[in-house]
């Protein structure tokens, strides 16, 4: 009896895994096969955007062009200027913030919580954010874009830190004021080693977030030489577009490929921990 239950419970757990697999490849396999195939193709085989194979592989020539004519590498150093930053700022910041709302019991404190919650859900001010970095002389700048990113992006690490600490009782930070830490070193003693799996989680979401953002960069940054890799990749489909009968479809899916790797990347690094940041969070809330 007891080996046909496990047999069975085998039995379901494999169908399921094979629906899901039958959902997920034309949702997700089709168009990221679409997506690395076409990129391999020379142009006159990318513009019909089949699923075959290319018959003459381009791989180095449509690399080659993304990587030195469409001037990705600049694009690349552009997004990571910004990105890192941002992700640095926005964590240190949010995690103080978070801190302070877990904390307190004030009615000012717990109106300046939502208000900072709510910039996940209100769309960008964009014109009066364009208004404030002119008056500043940081219009069409990276640190500009920069700084705003930080603040449209500090409320994703508050809401996530805050919930996380109020979890935790306030006799590990008391038992650290009674050995003679300060407030300086609780947090990195104390608070920074409780927050870091959530952190994790909220660094990731920072990170693909201001990797991809298109609409801000439309606005707040200048030519080419300030262009993320989202903007970049816009502008030199647009030009293409111009020039060509069709898209130069060849070299915008390698610059898509190009541009996703170093989010890919960063996911496999910390896709385990990821994880248990995710199931720690979930279970303390």
């Amino acid at each position: 009896m007891i080996v046909w239950e496990r047999g069975s419970r085998w039995v379901a757990e494999s169908w399921k895994v094979v629906v899901l697999v039958l959902i997920a490849i034309p949702w997700i396999f089709v168009p990221l096969w679409l997506l690395l195939v076409n990129s391999f193709k020379p142009y006159t085989e990318a513009a019909s955007l089949t699923l075959s194979l290319p018959h003459h592989w381009a791989i180095l020539s449509n690399y080659g062009t993304t990587l030195h004519q469409w001037g990705f590498l600049t694009a690349l150093k552009n997004s990571v200027l910004v990105v890192v930053p941002t992700m640095l700022v926005v964590i240190f910041l949010g995690s103080l913030a978070a801190w302070a709302f877990a904390r307190s019991t004030s009615m000012t404190m717990k109106v300046a919580f939502n208000i900072s919650v709510l910039t996940i859900l209100l769309p960008p001010a964009v014109l009066p954010t364009i208004y404030l970095l002119e008056r500043l002389h940081l219009q069409a700048t990276l640190w500009g874009y920069a700084l705003s990113m930080m603040g449209t992006r500090i409320g994703i690490v508050i809401f996530l830190a805050t919930g996380f600490l109020r979890s935790f009782p306030r006799s590990l930070e008391e038992a650290a004021a009674i050995d003679g830490a300060n407030r300086l070193q609780t947090y990195r003693r104390i608070i920074l080693p409780l927050l870091r799996p959530v952190l994790l989680v909220g660094g990731v979401i920072l990170v693909i977030s201001v990797w991809n953002e298109f609409f801000f960069a439309l606005f707040l940054l200048g030519g080419s030489s300030q262009s993320t890799l989202p903007l970049a990749l816009f502008q030199h489909a647009a030009s293409s577009a111009t020039n060509q009968v069709t898209y130069l479809w060849n070299l915008i899916f390698a610059d898509v490929v190009l541009t996703s790797l170093p989010v890919l990347i960063v996911y496999l690094l910390v896709n385990r921990r990821l994880i248990s940041g995710l199931s720690e969070g979930a279970l303390k809330g």
